[in-house]
């Protein structure tokens, strides 16, 4: 399997809140954090729908949409990934519509790595 590209992912604000390597995406530690679907959605490393990505390149959700979508079965976890020294300056980012948070800046306790999370499931 080849690597592929990494891409800064930002908060509204315009700072580097996250990292795709497709499908993967990482904190800014280089930990797991959830993936991307082919539709753009994603979800927690826990399974659960956090949001969509936005070609800004932005991770967002709707405040109604709560926990309404099923859980999906995570892909097999991937290894850690080295996060870049340097990353390209944010694109101008456009004001997010009433009802629209950027999970990244307003929820990020949504994407904890595998390790963390109110939402894992129980180890019993």
């Amino acid at each position: 399997m080849g690597i592929s590209k990494i891409i800064a992912i930002y908060t509204t604000r315009g700072d580097v809140g996250a990292f795709l390597c497709y499908p993967y995406l990482y904190n800014r530690y280089g930990e797991w954090i959830g993936w991307v679907n082919d539709k753009k959605q994603v979800y927690s490393v826990h399974g659960h729908y956090v949001g969509w990505l936005s070609s800004d390149p932005r991770i967002l959700r709707k405040q109604s949409s709560g926990y309404l979508k099923p859980m999906n079965d995570p892909p097999p976890a991937p290894e850690p990934l080295m996060p870049p020294a340097i990353v390209p300056l944010a694109p101008m980012m456009p004001e997010l519509p009433v009802g629209v948070n950027d999970v990244l800046e307003d929820h990020p306790d949504l994407m904890p790595a595998v390790d963390f999370g109110d939402l894992r499931e129980d180890m019993d």
